[in-house]
């Protein structure tokens, strides 16, 4: 899979550094792909982005008038048909579909091939809240209130949380280590996380990962509603009359690699993975701890060896509920000191939801675009400043700014936190 180099290109490769500072393998993404509310690719998202367009609206499914929240970032236009035979639609949750299409714009754009031995030295890890739940809603609904005695013999292969992760490997012949991580609205950076260090170690030299969910039913809106953290009119991060979150769906996947692989190769390099870190709050099942967020922020430095005033930009978890901001800003300010003030920190989520499992997945390209393009996404539907939230959240308007190294934020329910650091390549 390599291709003749000029000499002047064979000096380049050889002057680079194929290992980090721990002598571990250096890790880059050479390919992305998305489906969410504000587009079905990474480009229309990233526009999205840019513009600070809002993909909430009203929700459009069955039964949704008995629901007291009737808001969300759902993907719209969506026509499985369009991209899947009719086996595969009987076989594929929604929550699949959404993770094979971000499969195949990656590996498109990475420009891979995993015939011969390349499949059995890659893999995939994708993060998942609620797996197939769609098809949890639609069999319950066949069993208990149409009276059905009967359901389809593929309902545990579609509904099961690691469906998407098997049919990926199948897709394109992964016979690396394969797997789903669920740790609720961190499992992405988790994921991700983890191919990071699979690749590190040598244990792989592709992954494929980030995470999916598809949430967005009659069930699984009626399960959010009960936790009382839901808007019902929009999602303002940051903003002192926020008053909840707003659940969205899709997928973002993304292929990390070898750094010296990559280069040989001649990829297109989008950003390098420098950090990672991970923690738990050991406190409370839905309360947020800043000082359990603070050690992953600090964690995810640590092991990129990077210093806080190398951060430009982060992409905070910044669900629009009272405690998770406030709680995030505290964490930010502590690990960052006075260099909080400088940076910009944004919610995304304003734009296209919380995709709970696969929100970290989706929020790394505001990551990317930011070291790529120089443009911070913003935090949009910001109207008044909070007090406990006195950074910079790049309010209603992107930005455009020099970032080198950029941190993704996931805190989860259950106390469970992972950050994810890149840099400019």
């Amino acid at each position: 899979m390599t291709s003749k180099k000029s000499p002047k290109k064979k000096a380049a490769i050889a002057s680079f550094q194929p290992t980090d500072q721990n002598g571990q393998r250096r890790v880059v993404i050479t390919g992305a792909g998305t489906i969410n509310a504000l587009g079905h690719d990474v480009s229309t998202t990233l526009e999205a982005f840019r513009e600070g367009r809002c993909g909430i609206t009203q929700l459009d499914f069955r039964d949704v008038e008995r629901l007291s929240i009737q808001i969300g970032a759902q993907v719209h236009n969506w026509e499985p048909a369009d991209y899947f035979n009719r086996q595969q639609i009987l076989l594929y949750d929604k929550f699949t579909q959404f993770t094979l299409l971000s499969a195949k714009q990656a590996v498109a754009q990475s420009g891979l091939n995993f015939e011969g031995a390349l499949g059995l030295r890659s893999g995939v890890i994708l993060g998942t809240a609620g797996g197939g739940l769609n098809t949890w809603d639609e069999n319950y609904r066949a069993v208990y209130e149409e009276g059905k005695n009967r359901v389809h013999p593929f309902v545990v292969p579609k509904l099961m949380n690691n469906a998407a992760a098997s049919h990926v490997s199948m897709e394109f012949g992964l016979r690396g280590p394969s797997f789903t991580v669920a740790t609720a609205c961190a499992s992405s950076n988790h994921a991700m996380g983890l191919a990071l260090q699979m690749i590190r170690s040598g244990a792989a030299q592709v992954m494929l990962t980030g995470g999916s969910e598809a949430m967005l039913c009659f069930g699984g809106v009626k399960a959010w509603e009960g936790l009382r953290v839901m808007s019902k009119d929009a999602c303002r991060p940051f903003s002192a009359n926020r008053n909840g979150m707003v659940q969205g769906e899709g997928a973002g996947v993304f292929v990390f690699e070898d750094y010296e692989f990559a280069r040989k190769r001649g990829a297109e390099i989008l950003a390098e993975v420098v950090g990672f870190a991970m923690s738990s709050d050991a406190q409370d099942i839905v309360m947020p701890s800043a000082q359990g967020a603070e050690r992953a922020i600090t964690g995810a430095l640590q092991d990129g060896h990077l210093n806080p005033d190398q951060v430009g930009y982060i992409n905070a978890h910044g669900t629009g509920t009272a405690a998770n901001d406030k709680t995030e800003c505290a964490a930010v300010a502590h690990a960052f000191g006075h260099h909080a003030d400088r940076l910009m920190i944004s919610s995304t989520k304003s734009m296209h939801g919380h995709l709970i499992g696969g929100t970290g997945a989706v929020e790394l390209l505001a990551c990317i675009m930011a070291l790529r393009d120089g443009v911070v996404a913003p935090t949009i539907n910001y109207q008044e400043p909070d007090p406990e939230c006195a950074l910079d959240v790049v309010p209603n308007e992107a930005r455009d700014a020099d970032v080198e190294v950029a941190l993704s934020n996931a805190f989860s329910f259950g106390g469970l936190n992972a950050v994810v650091a890149l840099r400019r390549v």
